[in-house]
């Protein structure tokens, strides 16, 4: 349960402030500062009507990593039972070309993502990127990662390397958990943007929930979730995770 603490640390770094080599932007003018902050940075945003009434993600795969149709619809049920977005959430998808090599680092995914990305934030509608990859992250273990106020990246590779097949968990269920655990963060759960009502941070793991039951626990961004998900359900965001988000807007 242990495996992936380091990278765990460095996540707080990226999301709490900045990762070495990902620059953030601070001019409030610039037309890419609304996609250029750090995660949490718009979790208000997201989950309140005030300023953005609608959401559009866009979600972008390379050859061979199409999205899961039923994890992309469990994702929009799940969203909108929490988002106050009375504009609706819609989901488009599209094929990007492939990584530029069978291991990207976070700054590769940021890389792909300044390449690719048509859908952002505009008027009333609020745009989140989710990148599926054709390769692993740089720690193999690593199944998801948000990496800036509305960007997410899943590691496809590693994901396919890990479901669908005997013995394994289904493919919905394990793309479902790690794309909704890092919106999860993009919505400023654990205590990164959407403030804790009681105190459930795991402090061993970073910005995560201490529930072990809940979508925001450590595991479900790593293959320490796999086991679980063979004959467990997707998980979901527990009370207090769902009080945080109610509290900032959410529903």
């Amino acid at each position: 349960m242990r495996v992936l603490l380091n990278w765990v640390i460095a996540l707080v770094f990226i999301t709490g402030c900045s990762k070495p080599g990902t620059s953030y932007l601070n001019d409030p003018h610039a037309p890419a500062y609304l996609h250029n902050r750090p995660v949490g940075a718009s979790a208000r945003e997201l989950l309140a009507a005030d300023t953005y009434q609608s959401l559009q993600i866009e979600i972008m795969y390379m050859n061979g990593f199409t999205p899961d149709p039923g994890a992309v619809s469990h994702m929009q049920t799940v969203l909108g039972a929490l988002l106050n977005k009375p504009g609706g959430i819609t989901v488009v998808t599209r094929e990007i070309p492939a990584g530029p090599g069978s291991t990207l680092s976070v700054n590769d995914v940021v890389q792909i993502e300044l390449n690719n990305r048509t859908v952002f934030t505009s008027g009333s509608q609020i745009a989140v990127s989710v990148i599926y990859t054709n390769g692993n992250n740089t720690d193999a273990n690593v199944l998801g990662v948000a990496y800036k106020n509305t960007s997410v990246v899943l590691f496809g590779k590693t994901i396919h390397d890990n479901s669908g097949g005997l013995g394994q968990a289904s493919r919905t269920k394990l793309e479902a958990t790690v794309l909704e655990h890092e919106i999860g963060h993009l919505l400023g759960l654990v205590d990164l943007g959407s403030a804790m009502q009681t105190n459930h941070k795991d402090a061993a793991h970073g910005n995560h929930c201490n529930n072990t039951n809940c979508l925001m626990y450590y595991a479900s961004e790593t293959t320490d979730i796999l086991g679980f998900l063979i004959t467990g359900s997707i998980p979901s965001f527990d009370t207090n995770c769902k009080a945080d988000l109610h509290a900032n807007g959410g529903q």
